[in-house]
């Protein structure tokens, strides 16, 4: 294996690695060691990533100050309507590590299908004022900006939210709490489906992965003991909306098993995209048009809830 991708795969698993060694060495109940564990976690990138070559002019920044966020908080957003002005509309939420300046190149790709997006940077991320971030505190973000995104795209029909990585696990969690509130007022959910790409069941999941696979202690209950959960395999079920999960079958952080129990455990209408040759970050480059067709299928899909059974369709990966 060349060294490079060596360097690489260490800077990634060593945090998460360095998360277990943490929690099976200290209490629980202690806040340096939650403060810890979300700082290996979110592991945040100061300043513009290397490979990023600035943004087009019809793209629009701006910040989201909610009134529930503390003096000096925000979210910088990003806002890059699509050609086209009746087109549907995608609320981007991205994973760990990289700020909105990591994120563009994908952006660009959804803009390119067609799409408006609407992008964040979680609070403590770029340009965005707050603390270091928590798993309570990027759902919050998640709300503020899809209460943003409803204005953006007045049309429930158009709206779709995407969320790569652990993103994935944040638009897990809001869209299943539309379906909630959605259900509990006996009226539609207020988007139409639901995207997520190189994701986990749980961090629990992914973290005993990482252990499992480079430290002797497999025996231990590693996922009990985080106190940052993400379990979006127990979430995914009451989301009530079309679905597509995308993978890549060559990603060396998260095994694309993932994405299929969270595709199993989902209602229809659904459908598994897993991409040969995809790693963590190009399955949408990689996948090409069988990505954007898949997304144009999403769109045509018809809500409803129904059990456990998956269509033909669904079954298409």
């Amino acid at each position: 294996m060349p060294s490079a991708l060596l360097t690489r795969l260490r800077r990634r698993w060593l945090p998460l690695l360095c998360m277990v060694a943490l929690v099976v060495g200290l209490p629980a109940s202690c806040g340096t060691l939650k403060y810890k564990e979300r700082e290996l976690l979110f592991r945040i990138e100061p300043g513009t990533a290397s490979w990023y070559s600035g943004l087009p002019q019809d793209v629009q920044e701006f910040d989201i100050q909610p009134p529930g966020f503390k003096a000096g908080q925000n979210l910088h957003a990003w806002w890059w309507p699509a050609a086209r002005r009746d087109a549907p509309s995608i609320l981007y939420l991205h994973g760990v590590r990289w700020n909105l300046t990591g994120q563009a190149f994908r952006i660009e790709q959804l803009r390119a299908m067609g799409y408006s997006v609407l992008a964040i940077d979680y609070r403590g991320f770029g340009q965005s004022k707050g603390d270091l971030p928590s798993e309570a505190s990027v759902y919050e973000d998640a709300r503020a900006a899809w209460e943003r995104f409803t204005v953006m795209q007045p049309d429930a029909g158009k709206r779709l939210i995407y969320g790569h990585s652990l993103g994935g696990a944040v638009a897990i969690d809001l869209a299943a709490d539309l379906a909630a509130e959605a259900k509990k007022a006996q009226v539609a959910v207020p988007v139409h489906g639901l995207v997520i790409e190189s994701t986990f069941t749980s961090l629990g999941d992914a973290v005993a992965e990482v252990a499992g696979n480079n430290l002797p202690i497999n025996w231990l209950p590693v996922r009990w003991l985080l106190s940052q959960k993400f379990d979006s395999i127990d979430k995914i079920v009451d989301i009530d909306m079309p679905l597509l999960v995308v993978h890549g079958l060559a990603d060396p952080f998260m095994p694309s098993r993932f994405s299929q129990q969270l595709f199993n455990a989902a209602n229809p209408p659904k459908r598994l995209l897993l991409i040969p040759g995809g790693t963590h970050n190009n399955s949408m480059s990689l996948g090409g048009n069988q990505y954007r067709q898949a997304l144009d299928g999403l769109m045509k899909a018809k809500p409803q809830i129904a059990g456990p059974t998956v269509s033909r369709d669904a079954q298409d990966s």
